[in-house]
């Protein structure tokens, strides 16, 4: 990208480089900042409309506040391109959500000015509300500021900060981007007026003046209290975030930076919880993204003249894929059956099914405690609920996964996709853990399909069954096995041995080395057996994590000499674990190699390159059992 092209932009390494600037050179800027974004994300792939539609917002946050000793806490961190274009990582762009280079989110480590890291939504409130207390509990006159999404503000845990920040007193400012315009609130001129009119010193103090003269007559101060929601409310929705003890101001154009300026400058000097009220358009300023904000949410390198081109080349389907198909053709078999997301319709592969049953479709918003307790609320009732939600964020709703669905051993389906590492999105969003969290609930089961038929057979032997049970896949398409058109079912609870090894016992006929069995959950069943042609070792494929097949786990450990685990999660309390557990139980004594991901964050890249780094492609699963059991001294 050559400096000609934005020479305003190529001036600005620090956010104080623009604090300077004209409006109308602040304008210029945003235009330059937008174009930027938009050529940056078509070669590295990424979030695209989103951070598009912040940009005027970024200039004027950055323009207005001293940042980074003000702090500025962005939910999820879909939209922080332009903030990290603005904060010195320009040039480092083209290593968005690659291995070694930046992240796709607000990292902490990554820069001064991300004030905190995120991924999952709805933790901004929370997050910047504990800034400005710790601000004033230090004397410091810092400000918090927490730029949060239409989508977020549905989570309870935004509203709990809410409630909370309404009685703290905190230096806070949460700016609600709205970008879901069936609110259609009224932007232009007058609202510009009255948004600068509300959060100006003079209406802030004549408002303090009143209470203060009128809370001696109470019932006066009760009628102003009313007549100000009643004039506030004919021009903007200010009721319900005034009632959580919030001066609310909005809502005003957030593309508009001669509205969004004068009004952060008016909020800056204000005292106490406020709120400002953005409207912005999801994939501003680039026509195809404003047309189809989902198709530009989050899509691969693209030439931005063109735009998106589906391929025409037929394409293995994807777990999620299978996963859709599957729920479409159970629900003809089983009218009790329901779908319902936290707000991950496309991501879940759920468009064909709310398409064909609406009237048993359900999205409840981001929202993931509140899907789990919903469903099982419908469980109660005969109904039989498949929730489909991403492994990373069925985290959010552990409490409710046990207290309110294995505690009362409620039959219904987690889908879990995006299982094991995914990829370019990083930490934040690893289906690591799922197996050791779901492992150590009563009640709960874990399959683990190897493959996209195996997927679909264990969907149905899943909803076959009394209790719950999760499925777990990963991103993506798997080997290309093609799935049975019908709705059969595999034994619930039991693996089978993919490949049997021919070598002999150790000991037996003067042979030195141990006959090895790999014990496979998942889809690393499949460089599994390449390894197991290479070293000539049984290779099982366990399908279940819980029920883990113990029968067949004394079966291996009494005809080999040596076992090894392989699993796409964290080896600390997953299926290996529960290998172990089973040997012990039957007092077996064996050596066991676990291989899985360790106990760390692993950071966004390519999923094969992630992979291979942990040991876990079909070279690295054959380095460690060599190293450990055939040529130990190397």
């Amino acid at each position: 990208m050559t400096t000609n092209a934005y020479p305003l932009l190529h001036k600005v390494n620090a956010p104080s480089d623009l604090r300077n600037l004209s409006r109308s050179d602040l304008k210029a800027l945003s235009e330059q900042l937008r174009a930027y974004v938009l050529d940056s994300v078509s070669k590295t792939g990424g979030h695209l409309s989103s951070n598009l539609g912040t940009v005027e917002l970024t200039v004027a946050l950055h323009h207005v506040f001293n940042t980074p000793y003000d702090r500025v806490v962005w939910d999820v961190g879909h939209q922080t391109y332009p903030h990290k274009i603005l904060t010195g990582r320009r040039e480092r762009m083209a290593t968005l959500r690659q291995l070694g280079g930046i992240s796709g989110f607000p990292l902490r480590t990554e820069s001064e000015h991300d004030a905190f890291g995120a991924g999952h939504s709805s933790t901004s409130i929370s997050a910047a509300l504990g800034m400005a207390m710790a601000a004033k509990r230090k004397g410091e006159e810092r400000r918090a500021i927490a730029v949060i999404g239409d989508g977020a503000m549905t989570a309870g845990m935004a509203f709990e900060a809410m409630n909370n920040a309404g009685v703290l007193d905190g230096n806070l400012l949460v700016i609600l981007n709205d970008n879901d315009m069936s609110i259609s609130p009224p932007v232009g001129a007058l609202n510009r007026y009255l948004a600068q009119l509300m959060s100006g010193q003079f209406y802030a103090t004549a408002r303090n003046v009143g209470k203060n003269v009128l809370k001696q007559v109470p019932p006066l101060l009760e009628l102003a209290k009313r007549l100000e929601q009643h004039a506030k409310g004919m021009v903007v929705p200010a009721t319900m975030f005034e009632n959580f003890g919030f001066n609310y101001i909005g809502p005003i154009d957030g593309h508009d930076l001669d509205s969004l300026i004068p009004t952060l400058e008016n909020i800056r000097s204000l005292e106490g919880p406020q709120f400002l009220h953005v409207v912005t358009k999801k994939g501003h300023g680039y026509k195809l993204a404003e047309v189809d904000p989902v198709t530009y949410h989050g899509p691969g390198k693209f030439d931005p003249a063109v735009g998106i081109v589906k391929s025409s080349a037929p394409s293995k389907p994807t777990f999620t894929q299978v996963f859709g198909q599957w729920l479409c053709d159970m629900a003809v078999q089983d009218k009790r059956l329901v779908a319902i997301t936290p707000a991950m319709r496309e991501g879940s592969g759920m468009v064909e099914f709310e398409k064909r049953f609406p009237d048993r479709y359900y999205d409840v918003g981001i929202a993931e405690q509140h899907a789990v307790t919903f469903a099982a609320g419908m469980a109660c009732e005969g109904v039989k609920p498949v929730v489909a939600i991403y492994s990373t964020f069925l985290q959010r709703a552990y409490d409710q996964l046990i207290h309110d669905v294995a505690l009362q051993n409620l039959p219904m389906v987690f889908a879990l996709d995006r299982a094991g590492l995914v990829g370019a999105d990083g930490a934040t969003h690893a289906g690591a853990y799922d197996i050791a969290f779901v492992r150590c609930i009563p009640n709960m089961s874990m399959a683990t399909p190897a493959d996209e038929r195996e997927c679909r057979q264990l969907l149905t032997t899943a909803h076959e069954q009394d209790h719950p049970v999760c499925v777990r896949y990963p991103r993506g398409a798997g080997v290309g096995v093609e799935p049975l058109q019908d709705l059969s079912s595999l034994p619930f609870g039991k693996g089978e041995v993919r490949r049997q090894s021919t070598a002999l016992r150790a000991g037996e006929n003067g042979n030195t080395k141990p006959r090895i069995a790999i014990l496979s959950f998942g889809t690393l069943l499949y460089p599994a057996l390449q390894v197991g042609e290479a070293v000539d070792a049984t290779v099982a494929n366990m399908r279940w994590a819980k029920p883990l097949d113990a029968a067949l786990v004394r079966e291996l450990a009494a005809t080999h000499d040596a076992l090894v685990t392989v699993e796409d999660g964290c080896i600390a309390g997953g299926a290996g674990s529960a290998v172990s557990e089973a040997l012990s139980q039957a007092a077996i004594t064996l050596p066991v190699l676990h291989l899985g991901l360790p106990d760390k964050f692993i950071e966004h890249g390519d999923p094969a390159k992630l992979m291979a780094l942990e040991g876990l492609d079909a070279a690295g699963i054959e380095r460690s059992i060599r190293q450990r059991f055939l040529n130990p001294s190397q």
